[in-house]
């Protein structure tokens, strides 16, 4: 038995008596939520500053502020590390994620959201995705600057798409530990404060930014095994070229472990939500 609908957009896609979408229409639904997302920054185009304004501060502040110190000059520590701000700041990107779904619930979205006859799980993937396509505008933006600053991508077109595909597959897979913390925290600003509270330390005891042979023995242990690190050499190797077999095999299998632990869990607590 199936059930549909007329609205002012048209006809409904029918639901099965299950309640189920099916999985055509739940496509273009979170399509469209993802679409709903993307067009709320044309009318607030406040939200794009801090995928904009905050990047290129990151780039900035590390390269001038701490390059001299850290490499000798600022050009040669642009090359080393612009591909770890990269990676930190997609990171830290991800906690607007979990700041907006928190929002989303605690004013009534969702609740609006699911007397639709749409997918459950539109709403929320729809964010993601949407999110997702912010990441890459930033990680571009920084790229960019970085290129007008001196940087220079001599791994090839390949090794630029492969280094940039990898940061975003990461990132969505944060994205999932974003949406746990983002339905069990109580308001947006507690979700800020252990958003960041978590982040910060994982990425500055990384090589994002400094070479993991300055680091203390005790702290090396932990460095080498830190996703971070993994990323971040990563991707630094596919900008610059180089052997980066090893760290791209465990930044996807960080990724896939992330994304296998945290999508049940955070799937559970949105249908709670929900």
């Amino acid at each position: 038995m199936t059930a549909g609908g007329i609205t002012a957009d048209g006809p409904v896609a029918p639901i099965t008596g299950s309640g189920r979408v099916r999985p055509a229409a739940a496509l273009r639904q979170t399509a469209t939520m993802a679409w709903r997302s993307l067009v709320a920054v044309k009318h607030n185009p406040l939200e794009l500053v801090d995928y904009s304004i905050t990047p290129i501060m990151f780039v900035f502040l590390f390269t001038y502020v701490m390059g001299g110190q850290m490499a000798g000059s600022p050009d040669a520590y642009l090359r080393y590390a612009l591909p770890g701000i990269i990676v930190q700041n997609t990171l830290f990107m991800t906690i607007y994620t979990a700041m907006a779904l928190n929002t989303d619930l605690t004013k009534g979205v969702f609740d609006r959201l699911r007397s639709l006859p749409i997918a459950r799980s539109a709403p929320l993937i729809g964010r993601i995705t949407a999110d997702l396509a912010k990441h890459l505008w930033a990680v571009l933006l920084m790229i960019a600057l970085g290129l007008a600053l001196g940087f220079r991508i001599t791994g090839g077109i390949a090794g630029f798409l492969a280094g940039v595909l990898l940061v975003m597959l990461f990132a969505a897979a944060v994205s999932w530990c974003a949406v746990l913390i983002g339905m069990l925290a109580g308001d947006a600003e507690k979700v800020q404060a252990f958003g960041f509270t978590l982040i910060f330390p994982i990425t500055f005891t990384s090589s994002a930014f400094v070479v993991v042979d300055t680091m203390p023995g005790w702290l090396q242990a932990w460095v080498e095994v830190n996703p971070v690190t993994h990323l971040s050499d990563a991707f630094r190797g596919l900008l610059l070229g180089g052997e980066v077999a090893g760290p791209v095999m465990w930044s996807l299998v960080w990724a896939a472990g992330i994304a296998l632990v945290f999508y049940p869990l955070a799937m559970r607590a949105y249908r709670a939500k929900a």
